[in-house]
C-alpha cells in the first residue's frame, strides 16, 4: 500500500492525523490483511482491516468514504474477506460495532453476522460496542444461521 493510501485510509476512517504512523504500523503486522475499494481515480474509497491469527479473522475496521456510501462498497468488502476466510478454513469472524450504527449492524447481519454480547462503555466516548459474530459449518464452509444471543432495539 502506498504511502498516499495509508493517509487516504486514515483520514476517512475517522483517524486524526496522530494516528496515521500507528495505522501504518499496524498495516506493517503479518497478521493484518487489508481490502481496499478503489474509485475510478485510483484513489481507495473503503477499505477493509482484519486480523487473521490462527482460525479466527477480527475485523478491525469497515469504512466507506462518506461520497461513497450506501452503493455496495462495505458490502462488497465483506463479501471478499468472507471468501478469504473460508479458502483459509477460519471458523468464525469476529467484530465490534457501535451500538448506535443500525445501519452497520444491519449490513453485519445480511452477511450473516448475528449479535453475540455487548461490551460496554468499549469505545472513548462512553457507547457501548456489540460484539458480532459470523460462524462457518466445519464440514461444508458455509456460514452457520445463528440468532442473535442478546436484544438489540429496533
Amino acid at each position: 500500500m502506498r504511502d498516499s493510501d495509508v493517509l487516504s485510509v486514515a483520514r476517512f476512517s475517522g483517524s486524526t492525523p496522530a494516528d496515521e504512523a500507528q495505522l501504518r504500523d499496524e498495516l506493517a503486522r503479518p497478521w493484518s490483511r487489508l481490502w481496499v475499494a478503489r474509485g475510478e481515480d485510483d484513489v481507495p474509497v473503503a477499505v477493509l482491516i482484519a486480523w487473521h491469527v490462527a482460525d479466527e479473522l477480527h475485523v478491525l475496521n469497515v469504512a466507506t468514504r462518506v461520497d461513497r456510501q450506501r452503493i455496495g462498497l462495505a458490502r462488497a468488502l465483506l463479501v471478499t474477506a468472507i471468501a478469504y476466510a473460508r479458502s483459509r478454513h477460519v471458523k468464525h469472524i469476529l467484530l465490534e460495532v457501535r451500538r448506535s450504527n443500525r445501519g452497520a449492524i444491519m449490513l453485519y447481519r445480511s452477511v450473516g453476522f448475528f449479535a453475540k454480547s455487548t461490551r460496554p462503555n468499549y469505545y472513548p466516548d462512553g457507547e457501548d460496542a456489540v460484539e458480532m459474530a459470523l460462524l462457518f459449518d466445519p464440514t461444508t464452509g458455509a456460514i452457520a444461521v445463528v440468532e442473535d444471543e442478546i436484544h438489540l432495539e429496533s
